[in-house]
């Protein structure tokens, strides 16, 4: 009886300490990481209203693309929301690395087998026990289980690194969200150019057709000579020979839109081929703090959870190094036919404790744990070079809006003279006060300064949204999929 009750003890000693070490883990815990930014933004943030805006918080990014109210707009992003490829690639990620958490927190669990099995064996030979020997037919059916105890978080770790691979996966998806509603926003700020270019080529053709019609009388009439017609004429077919490649751009636009919604190259054609104008520049341009971008933009936040996961995985590498513990058992019965495998008396058991300690392994395991640490330290200058690139966008798109927004009052400007001009020396010329150069000079500056305002109030608009695009705005649009996730950064 006293080996009996020794094992006893010894069971209930094993089942007493279990508490006390589920809680250890080797290996780093993480902690975030600390990475000083700027207070305030080196660029002016200027409005359309042309005054400075103080970059202060709250920020509210989710829609920004609402701000430019085109309701044409705010359905093509939903749509593409909805149906874009790359966004439902990264939607099956998210699935991929919760199943991959799934799989490594199973191994925190026991498992449990159920097997059965048939031999025939052959006893003897024919010298000894007959022409033929003896032949035993065995029938065995059962269940295995086994345990390993994760007392030192192996394990415990490896959930902890799937947990964080799965955030990543989520950053993953809201930085496809911002890049995609960034890109739908350009395309559809560019066709929107394209169309009131072609419009202002049109309505230069028109007046530059009426000049030459005018010019050709004249030289009826022998107030002019033919190099005076030549001239128009071929100013008005240079006008008009812009006009196909401005169609070729928005077509292409509307191509890009097709396909960022997941549809065929012409699916929007007839959707969006009437022009409408530009889009408006908004009267304010919030910015925010430089700080927000810590917790905003999605590639920042992806290389944070990187450094816990890599964090984690010198825990599950560190575990290596201590002995591992775990819990086996069988139980079943066995005999010479399936009915004997229903009698009681057949049958068997065993259970116990093993364990496993490396004693030898030529370094590999501490190799591992410096491979992990140098995983760990390439996150970490990863996690640093992410927020100052994230930085140095929004400065770059905070200087190129702030400088568009000069060069589209001078360029507005320009236009109002030249359209004066035009008036003035057609005036002049049909009372034969100035010569015809006059009259085309002024006509080719205005159609270059109406093309050059329709380019640069795009501009505008385009700089604002790579501003945007550089803030992270937008991912919030994500969706249930993204929602609720472990590890979050708020």
């Amino acid at each position: 009886m006293q080996p009996k009750a020794g094992r006893t003890r010894f069971w209930l000693i094993f089942i007493l300490c279990l508490p006390l070490v589920a809680g250890c883990a080797v290996g780093p815990d993480f902690k975030k990481p600390l990475f000083a930014v700027p207070e305030k933004w080196h660029g002016a943030v200027a409005s359309a209203s042309h005054q400075e805006t103080p970059a202060t918080p709250p920020v509210d990014l989710t829609r920004w693309w609402s701000s430019f109210d085109d309701p044409l707009l705010n359905s093509l992003i939903d749509r593409a929301i909805r149906a874009n490829y790359d966004l439902r690639l990264a939607e099956s990620r998210i699935r991929q690395a919760r199943a991959t958490q799934g799989t490594a927190s199973a191994g925190l669990w026991p498992t449990l087998n159920a097997g059965a099995s048939y031999t025939q064996n052959q006893v003897g030979s024919g010298s000894s026990l007959g022409s033929g020997g003896l032949t035993v037919d065995l029938f065995r059916m059962g269940l295995d289980a086994s345990w390993e105890l994760d007392f030192f978080g192996g394990t415990r770790r490896s959930v902890e690194a799937a947990k964080a691979d799965v955030q990543a996966a989520v950053e993953d998806l809201r930085s496809v969200m911002v890049t995609l509603v960034s890109d739908v926003g350009s395309n559809y700020a560019n066709l929107r150019q394209f169309q009131a270019q072609i419009e202002i080529a049109r309505r230069n053709l028109a007046a530059q057709q009426h000049t030459a019609e005018i010019t050709r009388k004249r030289h009826e009439a022998g107030f002019v000579g033919a190099l005076d017609v030549a001239n128009a004429q071929a100013q008005a077919a240079t006008t008009e020979s812009q006009i196909p490649v401005l169609e070729s751009s928005a077509n292409a636009a509307i191509y890009n839109l097709s396909v960022l919604l997941g549809l065929e190259p012409g699916a929007l054609s007839d959707e969006l081929a009437a022009g409408k104008p530009i889009l408006p520049t908004p009267p304010e341009v919030p910015v925010g703090l430089p700080s927000d971008l810590l917790r905003r933009r999605p590639d920042v936040r992806r290389a944070e959870v990187q450094i816990h996961a890599a964090t984690a995985r010198i825990g599950v590498a560190t575990a290596d190094l201590f002995p591992k513990f775990s819990l086996t058992g069988n139980f079943g019965t066995l005999g010479q036919n399936l009915a004997s495998l229903g009698n009681i008396s057949n049958k068997f058991w065993s259970w116990g404790p093993a364990v496993t300690w490396p004693i030898f392994d030529a370094g590999r395991i501490r190799w591992n744990i410096e491979i992990q640490k140098a995983v760990q330290e390439q996150a970490l200058l990863t996690y640093e070079k992410s927020v100052i690139t994230a930085l140095k966008d929004v400065e770059t798109a905070l200087s190129a809006y702030s400088n568009e927004l000069q060069h589209n009052r001078l360029i507005a400007e320009a236009t109002a003279n030249n359209r004066r001009a035009v008036d003035l020396s057609m005036q002049l010329y049909t009372s034969g006060k100035t010569d015809f150069l006059n009259v085309l000079n002024a006509q080719r500056s205005l159609y270059l300064s109406e093309d050059a305002l329709a380019q640069s109030t795009n501009a505008l608009i385009t700089d604002l949204i790579a501003l945007y695009k550089a803030l992270g705005g937008g991912w919030e649009m994500a969706g249930g999929i993204a929602a609720g996730q472990t590890g979050s950064q708020s």
